[in-house]
């Protein structure tokens, strides 16, 4: 497929991406949908006109080249091999593909979306990471659950388990936004006390969380040291940046942005 220029405020990972792969996170700026949709909400499942989400899928299959496989997001931690037949609304957390113009697409309005390539460029992922399938049951999440299919398609196809894998975090809620009960820091803490740093009291059983922060620990833990993109500064936070990014704590009523990563060799 040919490409256009995506637009200068949609954001291009600043990362050591293989050749041949490619990644870019929207903007809620580019598109056709009316307020409180607007403009580029690529969300079929938000309120927003149809045919107006069908025209902002097509804007961004046309800057990028490639078939988004848009998949209908339970916060749980099931990963999908994509191919060309995949269809949209599959249900799944994550996804992984080693082919060429099919797109590794996940939406998001304040959860935390996660980009991942193997350093040969022969795989490229993208995972749905909330809070809840970041932390997942008995320590064994979203990210976990991605890169243990990255390393069993090694196993598979090369014959080891040792493939090197980066990762990209884009915008999610920040950490000082984030505002969470006792049972969200407790399904971190309980499995890894280290993720006492990434929880700040506010009392009365209220936490703010780091979102961000918490999964770079869950990659740290994996092995994966070449981490990019968000650091849990303002510019990356969804709900204090509301031209940029569509954000469903601070509006409730909110498109989705889309986060892609793809081959298209």
């Amino acid at each position: 497929m040919t490409r256009s220029t995506p637009r200068t405020d949609w954001l291009t990972p600043d990362w050591p991406a293989p050749a041949g792969v490619h990644a870019l996170c929207t903007t809620r700026v580019g598109g056709v949908s009316s307020a409180p949709y607007d403009s580029l909400n690529l969300g079929d499942h938000v309120g927003d006109d149809p045919a107006h989400v069908a025209a902002n899928r097509a804007i961004l299959q046309q800057v990028i080249g490639a078939k988004p496989v848009f998949l209908n997001q339970v916060h749980g931690t099931q990963v999908l091999r994509l191919d060309v037949t995949t269809a949209h609304a599959s249900v799944g957390d994550a996804c992984l593909t080693d082919l060429p113009d099919v797109a590794c697409t996940i939406m998001v309005a304040d959860c935390l979306p996660v980009l991942f390539a193997t350093t040969d460029g022969a795989w490229v992922g993208a995972a749905h990471a909330g809070w809840r399938g970041l932390a997942g049951i008995d320590g064994i999440g979203v990210l976990e659950k991605i890169y243990q299919s990255f390393q069993a398609l090694a196993l598979m196809q090369q014959g080891r388990v040792d493939t090197e894998v980066i990762a990209w975090l884009g915008p999610c809620i920040g950490p000082t936004r984030f505002e969470v009960g006792d049972e969200v820091r407790a399904a971190f803490v309980e499995q890894h006390t280290q993720a006492e740093q990434m929880f700040m009291p506010l009392g009365g059983g209220k936490w703010l969380a780091n979102l961000a922060g918490l999964a770079r620990q869950r990659l740290a833990r994996l092995g994966i040291t070449q981490v990019f993109g968000n650091n849990g500064s303002a510019d990356w936070c969804t709900v204090t940046q509301s031209s940029r990014f569509f954000s469903h704590r601070r509006d409730r009523v909110s498109g989705r942005l889309a986060v892609c990563i793809w081959r298209d060799v």
